[in-house]
């Protein structure tokens, strides 16, 4: 074979074998970075995974999160480093998930640096929804995410008498209230992201009949340590919904959205970020909505795209040092939060 035929033989398995691993080149190169806004206080909610991620991005930067929307997940550092033992303790709740021994990590850590003090949890706002039919998070599992925030003093609101699947519910989703499917979005008759925004802010507009902002794409690669987020099982872009107000100058909240597992750009585009019923609020109440994407793996073993609850990333994975958080982190810090 000549040397030319060996390089291309060469560069085609290499290609191969880094889309094979999810370290394929950014898919969407150009994309512009995020825009500085004026910004004042930062949230962040999520589902499933992406709501394991937001209790660790509350716990860990709690100087930087006002409050936390946490849905159909259990308790911060729940995986302790092991997918086996997340799934059994954090999943089925067939095991403790150990909710003092938790505590003292946390307290530990926050004496260490390694995550912000604990004491600014207290009267944050978290609110914390769950379905009675959910069949991958147990109640009890839920149950000690939204006790371990009261014992470190945080103002709790808990909607969990609904007969809802594992998904992100909202008033206009597709599927009915008991689902467990794709694409994970649910109705049960109510406006659960009027209760939590309600209980962050206090009293809330309406949410607009139509959306009147936009949802762009951004460039994630740029903010990701390192510059490659696939490295970290990180999608290439993120989402920005920006109402108009927001884009003029106004002051703006933001609030970070989380995906679930099979629910990033590679699985569902930006269904989740034009679906989420969460922009609708963001017209009428001077609200930007970042939805940062994951995706899937085999490197990191994650085929599905979740987000780090357990360590794939590293041990640290709970921690200020974490990567993926730390992405998150700069991307708040770029709009300005």
């Amino acid at each position: 074979m000549k040397l030319g035929s060996l390089r291309s033989a060469a560069v085609t398995l290499t290609a191969v074998l880094a889309a094979a691993l999810g370290l394929t080149a950014p898919a969407h190169a150009g994309e512009p970075g995020l825009p500085r806004l004026n910004i004042t206080d930062t949230y962040v909610t999520g589902i499933s995974s992406g709501g394991f991620m937001a209790s660790q991005l509350q716990v860990a930067y709690s100087g930087t999160f006002k409050g936390a929307g946490i849905v159909a997940a259990g308790p911060y550092y729940c995986g302790k480093g092991g997918i086996v033992v997340g799934l059994i303790a954090c999943g089925t709740g067939l095991i403790s998930t150990d909710p003092e021994g938790i505590e003292q990590i946390v307290r530990r850590w926050s004496a260490e640096g390694r995550i912000d003090p604990v004491s600014n949890l207290a009267g944050k706002p978290v609110y914390t929804y769950h379905g009675t039919k959910d069949p991958l998070v147990r109640t009890s599992v839920s149950d000690e995410g939204v006790q371990l925030y009261r014992d470190f003093g945080a103002r709790t609101a808990y909607h969990d008498t609904d007969p809802a699947g594992h998904g992100w519910p909202t008033p206009n989703a597709p599927l009915s209230c008991g689902t467990t499917f794709y694409p994970f979005l649910i109705n049960c008759g109510n406006d659960p992201q009027g209760e939590m925004l309600g209980h962050w802010l206090g009293q809330v507009n309406p949410p607009a009949a139509t959306q009147s902002g936009t949802v762009s794409r951004h460039d994630q690669n740029r903010y990701v340590p390192g510059g490659l987020a696939q490295w970290y099982s990180m999608g290439s872009s993120s989402f920005l919904y920006t109402p108009g107000s927001c884009a003029a100058g106004a002051a703006c909240k933001l609030v970070v959205a989380l995906h679930g597992c099979m629910s990033d750009d590679k699985f569902v585009g930006d269904r989740f970020a034009r679906e989420s019923h969460l922009n609708e609020y963001a017209d009428t109440n001077d609200l930007v909505i970042l939805y940062p994407q994951t995706d899937i793996s085999l490197l990191r073993g994650n085929p599905q795209g979740c987000w780090d609850w357990w360590g794939y990333t590293g041990r640290d994975y709970a921690q200020k040092s974490a990567p993926q958080m730390r992405a998150v982190l700069n991307e708040v810090h770029a709009l300005g939060g």
